[in-house]
């Protein structure tokens, strides 16, 4: 029989030409079809995999409703964001308005045609002279500011201050 040995190269491995495939050392064994015994498995093997699969199925359903969640947090979200968009667009159109609306010239045009005012004349205005008297008076009395903050302590002494 030819002993098995490692070959370097790539050309494949010689037979011995006394081996014979038919006649070799090595059979199959024939393995008959048995039938299945019936394994025993306890009670608390049962309860144990019961366990373990309703922990199981607890995890995945607790894990979609979360992601549920997730969702819908989502989606309000997006729905805030294109509410804030279509506002913000809202806003710039009323900026540009209130600009257009601010101009001189509408002004002028707006109190021309809807209010019936019309520019002054040269008739209409009058000039006042006033004399270069000073009208403000001056006080002589002290006024004295009370701090209504003051506690009791600095009241007694702000008395004092003021008999002498």
């Amino acid at each position: 029989m030819a002993q098995a040995r490692y070959e370097y190269g790539t050309s494949p491995r010689k037979l011995d030409p006394q081996y014979d495939r038919r006649t070799s050392n090595k059979r199959l064994r024939v393995v008959e079809n048995k039938p299945n015994k019936h394994i025993k498995v306890s009670a608390v093997q049962h309860k144990k995999t019961a366990l373990v699969v309703a922990s199981v199925i607890l995890l995945l359903l607790t894990i979609s409703c979360r992601n549920s969640q997730i969702d819908n947090q989502f989606s309000q979200i997006q729905k805030q964001k294109n509410e804030l968009s279509s506002l913000q667009k809202e806003n710039e159109q009323l900026k540009v308005s209130i600009e257009n609306s601010l101009n001189l010239s509408n002004i002028e045009k707006v109190a021309k045609e809807e209010l019936g005012m019309q520019k002054l004349s040269s008739k209409q205005i009058v000039y006042v002279t006033l004399p270069k008297k000073d009208y403000v008076e001056s006080t002589t009395e002290k006024v004295i500011k009370e701090d209504k903050k003051q506690n009791w302590i600095q009241k007694i002494v702000n008395k004092f201050l003021n008999l002498k």
